[in-house]
């Protein structure tokens, strides 16, 4: 192992890492050298004979350039070039074949996980900025690390995102485990570092970048340098919410959203009290995987006779759907997302607080701008949110209506 072999020092808290746990966790902010010391620790790994390991992202075009040279250098520090064959995607002992392999979780075809699951012999998994990937896959790619012959590990390095995250709940809420612990329970073992940590390694500059950010924005040190777990991102679109319970009092809209392959099928019910400028919203389902005779029953179930505003991108299957349900396609056209977020903003949201409102909670606390000057929102976090704005923008509509296309 590397931590015997060379003169190079880390901080005591990477000691945990030779636990015997299936999972190990690290989290923390920039500059903590959390992903320099894993590094190190895998080429320890392949330093044994029998190890596959397999270092994802949840997007990675090219390992050869954005990877594999931080392998490199680190192979370069320990004097051990001889030692290793490097490809494109794959870094090989040539001694005893221990490999590491370099792999993208999303995929063009758009199958997430099809690739990965077809590796045989991985022994360790490490998913680095692990704050993006989903659940589904995650499973997936977990069950599949489960050679007997050797310690099965799966590594995650994270800069903790929202504590909506499944990782979060999963991992801490659900355990008892603090934010921010540096322990070993059951099956896990918690990671925490900061560039405090590491600070013998940054230049002045860099530190004296940190200290600015301290004092001018708290709240994004806090999340972007200590690594804590949010309770929501910074330059949330919707900050105009709560929780409480559905009131009825003007005639029930719903909006709807379809899912695609990896996304969630929604339906929601929204009632305007324009007086009042409130809008109350209550989440029916969230769902991937739905067929047309799944959306009609749980339509005809949710919504009955009253009206649902659908995404208009799906002509053919709300023609479909039309026999047995009120529904029409949703408002679309130029500005018309920007004019829908804006409308709902000039509105106080209360959302009905029940086992599927935390969906909706995770969507508003995680919907940003991707580029505010251009009032273009991300494409994530978004299929309840765009339900939302369907039935909202439909029922209080644009004076400039003309200028929008229903197709």
């Amino acid at each position: 192992m590397i931590e015997e072999q060379t003169q190079i020092e880390f901080n005591y808290k990477y000691k945990r890492f030779w636990n015997s746990t299936r999972y190990t966790i690290l989290t923390g902010g920039r500059g903590s050298g959390k992903s320099f010391f894993t590094g190190m620790f895998l080429l320890g790994l392949t330093q044994e004979a029998g190890h596959t390991i397999l270092f994802t992202r949840y997007t990675l075009r090219s390992a050869s350039v954005s990877i594999i040279p931080e392998f490199k250098e680190k192979i370069e520090m320990l004097g051990l070039n001889p030692l290793y064959k490097i490809t494109r995607d794959e870094i090989v002992n040539r001694e005893n074949g221990s490999k590491i392999l370099f792999r993208g979780i999303k995929t063009s075809s758009g199958d997430q996980t099809a690739n990965l699951k077809s590796l045989q012999g991985v022994t360790t998994w490490v998913m680095e900025e692990a704050e993006e990937i989903d659940e589904d896959s995650f499973d997936k790619i977990d069950l599949s690390v489960r050679q007997k012959d050797k310690q099965n590990r799966v590594i995650l390095l994270l800069n903790p995102s929202t504590k909506e995250h499944f990782i979060y709940q999963r991992f801490y809420q659900d355990r008892g485990v603090p934010a921010g612990s540096n322990m070993s329970k059951g099956d896990t073992t918690y990671i925490h570092t900061t560039y405090k940590d590491n600070i013998e390694n940054l230049s002045q500059s860099y530190i004296a970048q940190i200290e600015t950010m301290k004092e001018r924005r708290p709240e994004r040190y806090k999340a972007v340098i200590e690594g804590n777990w949010i309770e929501r991102s910074e330059g949330v679109i919707y900050t105009n919410w709560k929780l409480g319970e559905f009131q009825e009092v003007s005639p029930a809209v719903f909006g709807a959203d379809f899912g695609f392959s990896q996304d969630e099928n929604v339906l929601l019910k929204t009632s305007i009290d324009r007086d009042r400028k409130i809008i109350y919203v209550q989440l029916c389902f969230y769902l991937k995987a739905l067929t047309t005779s799944d959306l009609r029953t749980l339509y005809r179930k949710h919504a009955g006779d009253s009206l649902i505003i659908a995404d208009s991108s799906e002509v053919r299957l709300i023609h479909e759907l039309k026999n047995t349900c009120n529904i029409v396609p949703s408002i679309k056209g130029q500005g018309s997302v920007t004019f829908g977020i804006a409308m709902i903003q000039d509105y106080d949201l209360v959302i009905h607080n029940d086992d599927q409102a935390v969906h909706l909670v995770k969507e508003l606390n995680n919907y940003i701008w991707l580029d505010k000057k251009s009032s273009t929102p991300i494409d994530k976090y978004n299929h309840a949110l765009d339900s939302l704005r369907y039935a909202i923008s439909y029922q209080l509509k644009n004076p400039n209506l003309g200028e929008y296309n229903f197709f």
